[in-house]
């Protein structure tokens, strides 16, 4: 059993995900907020305002005249390419490296994460929810405790696969029974500890719906089918990958269909070329 207190002494340890992303959270989810809000809100932090208009001014924006200011980078780029490359800047640095417990090479997870994030908001919109950025941020850190728990998960693999495979567990599941913790509830206490909205620590927290009732929670249940659909498609699977439940009533619960799933994947391979080039310039 790993030692909980141990695990929050790395986790406090743990390069923290810049403020300005849970701020601009905040301000996004009020539906009274402006453009403006947004921009004042970015352009307080002179490290990812600079590091947002090198990212605006790249070539591959193509920009006619160059973002002078965040104000301009909201106006030129819009209020969504604009909140998803701050999202993007900010989790980059923790999720880029080798995660050898989890049998990722370096950029893998940070690929997968992305590629969640995608799917997720995909999914949001054809759902018409209203929180798609929330959703695409949850989607994109649900998997932060596998950072601190990756050096634990690669001590412990050999007798992870043997629960996963001898007495029919979960990854998480197996996860759970060796260590005394899983990546999803770790994942939580980070973020309740990083100060995110209880909301994004509820989704972190049962992204893999090991409490089946959350199956209910359309955030949650957008997030878990995201990650699902990221695993099917082939995307940063590692160790872990084809070791996870999937729940198939949680497309009936979201209103979805197998077709809506096939249109779904359909448009992230069409996108793919586009969340590569992100993930150079990010």
């Amino acid at each position: 059993m790993t030692s909980l207190q141990h695990l929050l002494e790395e986790v406090r340890n743990l390069k923290p995900i810049p403020a300005v992303a849970n701020q601009l959270l905040e301000v996004v989810d009020n539906p009274d907020s402006s453009m403006e809000d947004i921009a004042n809100v970015i352009q307080y932090d002179p490290v990812m305002t600079a590091n947002i208009l090198r990212t605006c001014n790249s070539a591959y924006f193509g920009l006619k005249h160059p973002a002078e200011s965040i104000t301009d980078a909201v106006n030129l780029l819009g209020t969504d390419q604009v909140i998803e490359l701050v999202l993007l800047k900010s989790g980059a640095g923790t999720f880029s490296g080798r995660q050898e417990g989890y049998g990722l090479e370096e950029g893998e997870m940070w690929r997968y994460a992305v590629s969640s994030a995608v799917i997720a908001k995909q999914i949001a919109i054809r759902m018409k929810l209203e929180n798609k950025n929330t959703i695409f941020t949850a989607a994109l850190v649900k998997d932060i405790g596998k950072i601190i728990l990756e050096k634990y998960v690669a001590r412990g693999g050999r007798k992870i696969q043997d629960l996963v495979k001898k007495e029919n567990l979960s990854f998480r599941e197996a996860e759970k029974k060796a260590l005394g913790i899983d990546h999803a509830e770790l994942g939580a206490m980070i973020a309740k500890m990083w100060k995110f909205s209880p909301k994004m620590v509820k989704i972190i927290r049962h992204h893999h719906l090991a409490d089946e009732t959350m199956i209910k929670d359309k955030e949650v249940a957008v997030v878990y089918l995201a990650d699902c659909i990221t695993m099917m498609i082939g995307v940063g699977v590692g160790s872990d990958g084809l070791s996870y439940r999937f729940r198939d009533e949680t497309i009936r619960e979201l209103g979805l269909t197998a077709d809506d799933v096939s249109l779904i994947i359909a448009d992230f391979a069409d996108n793919m070329q586009e969340i590569e080039n992100l993930l150079r310039i990010v």
